[in-house]
């Protein structure tokens, strides 16, 4: 199965230049190539004979795996998430970001500085250890919470 990318498209977008848009439009398209790329090598010959957790061609492509596919669905997010204002989610998820971060403004202040902070990524995520929501940041496709 090949992954094709989704046409997104700048409009109303003020939380980044059309320039910036563009560039992560590229990077975006150039993993979903990869991953294809990856995957039709792991159903071909992907050396998992010599597979070990120093080097070898699979353990190469497992990692390239990882972090193309996460940059494909890091960036389908971002794309989606960009543009207009910043809308009040549903009741429900308020409710959640009310608890877990003692309001929904604490959380969009936690999340923006967050982003600030990552040189990749800022994630809510659920963390089914501690039952918390939380705000992740990750410099890279393949670390942190995805």
């Amino acid at each position: 199965m090949e992954i094709v990318p989704i046409n997104f498209k700048y409009a109303n977008i003020s939380a980044i230049s059309k320039k910036q848009f563009d560039v992560h439009l590229e990077l975006y398209k150039g993993y979903v190539k990869k991953i294809n790329e990856i995957d039709n090598k792991l159903r071909g010959d992907a050396g998992r004979e010599e597979a070990n957790a120093t080097y070898s061609l699979y353990r190469g492509l497992k990692k390239g795996e990882t972090y193309s596919l996460d940059g494909v669905i890091l960036h389908e997010l971002y794309f989606s998430n960009l543009g207009g204002t910043i809308k009040t989610p549903p009741m429900q998820i308020q409710a959640l970001l009310t608890r877990y971060f003692g309001s929904f403004e604490n959380w969009v202040e936690d999340f923006i500085a967050c982003g600030k902070a990552a040189r990749g990524w800022a994630i809510l995520a659920y963390d089914p250890r501690s039952k918390l929501l939380r705000n992740i940041l990750s410099d890279a496709h393949d670390e942190g919470v995805v």
